[in-house]
């Protein structure tokens, strides 16, 4: 993941980026400079040949990356596709709030392989009322004009919609919403909560058990069961949901890989507007300068990167979690959930998600309705 930009034109009210608790973005450079991107460039290439990838996923990330213009985005797509070994494909993909989606930045955008994802709260005006500019006007006029043109004239370059689950809503509405703007896949994420900051909803965590079987409430669950079955329901599949497909793929003993999922080890990283190489951005919803690493691409490769103790904790799969997660029979599909929503202060992230019980009532769920599916199949 690449920072081409670091600020946002959006102020969502919500953001765990800048509206967090770490503040390491203040002191950035607003935009990466040629010399970054060039030396990020150089680095993925160098990777890519050490270890003779097949293939490489670049995402353009922000803030708000066509704040850098689309030109340059190609540009710098076009210089890490010149740069990688002969047989090594790079995957290209802009995450973005759609505000600045015009036709031309799309044109530009698929004339150079770059796909574009979308940011959304939902599909509805009433869904993205915290998705607010600086001066506090509504954002969903710009957003749904960017996501219906993408939809409309560049489908091939729609990669996907991402949404954050608010159970405040009514999921059925939010899912049937957001199949109206045609996205060919929904990436479903819970809120980057933890045991110290609670996401919205929760019920009081204070005196229950931390690992499987509380018996709390599970508000988040809840809302993702109900969207599984009308998406599991439906007589054909109108839209891809990873986290869904991953679930049923991980009950069947088949290799998924998703940051909320499973026990894959995470294979990404972040090269933010001054070159530093930090991890995963949701880590910063834990506290100042959780993503840190002290690495940078000007001085280090990513192979340093990969020895990090917070990256290499991310690649030791059960051996990192805490011990009530190893014993959870959930174990091979949950993996012990998001390892953001682990953190837990004074504790650090050995911990069982905050979503726990959500994610064991999701979990459970999908495994019935996959059973119920398969109940008349031959052995």
């Amino acid at each position: 993941m690449v920072k081409v930009h670091g600020r946002c034109n959006l102020a969502c009210r919500y953001c765990y980026l800048y509206e967090g608790p770490d503040h390491t973005w203040r002191d950035r450079p607003a935009a990466a400079s040629p010399a970054v991107l060039g030396r990020t460039a150089d680095r993925i290439a160098e990777h890519a040949a050490a270890h003779r990838l097949g293939g490489v996923a670049l995402v353009l990330h922000g803030g708000e990356p066509l704040l850098a213009g689309p030109d340059r985005l190609a540009a710098f797509a076009d210089t890490v596709r010149a740069r990688v070994p002969t047989g090594c494909t790079v995957h290209a993909t802009v995450q973005t709030n759609a505000t600045l989606l015009t036709d031309a930045a799309v044109a530009t955008l698929a004339a150079h392989g770059i796909r574009v994802g979308i940011s959304l709260d939902g599909g509805l005006a009433a869904h993205n009322a915290l998705r607010t500019d600086h001066a506090g006007r509504p954002s969903w006029p710009a957003a749904v004009r960017g996501a219906r043109l993408l939809a409309d004239r560049h489908p091939d370059a729609f990669a996907g919609i991402l949404t954050v689950v608010d159970p405040r809503t009514d999921p059925v509405e939010m899912y049937v919403s957001l199949l109206a703007l045609r996205p060919p896949a929904l990436d479903l994420l819970l809120p980057h909560g933890n045991w110290s900051a609670p996401p919205p909803g929760m019920p009081d965590l204070t005196h229950l058990p931390m690992g499987p079987g509380s018996g709390r409430a599970t508000p988040y669950g809840d809302w993702l069961c109900a969207v599984f079955d009308r998406w599991w329901a439906a007589p054909r599949r109108a839209t891809r949901v990873r986290l869904f497909e991953e679930c049923v793929a991980l009950l069947l003993g088949l290799p998924a890989a998703t940051e909320s999922l499973g026990l894959d080890p995470l294979n990404a990283v972040v090269i933010e507007t001054d070159g530093a190489i930090e991890q995963v951005d949701s880590l910063k919803s834990a506290y100042d300068g959780a993503a840190a690493t002290g690495l940078d691409v000007f001085r280090h490769t990513f192979d340093e990167a990969l020895g990090h103790p917070g990256v290499a904790a991310r690649q030791a799969g059960a051996r990192a979690l805490a011990d009530a997660c190893r014993t959870c029979p959930l174990l091979t599909v949950c993996g012990g959930g998001h390892y953001a929503h682990r953190y837990r202060a004074g504790h650090g992230f050995r911990n069982p998600s905050v979503y726990c019980a959500d994610l064991e009532r999701l979990v459970r769920h999908v495994a019935d309705r996959l059973a119920e599916a398969t109940a008349g199949d031959p052995p």
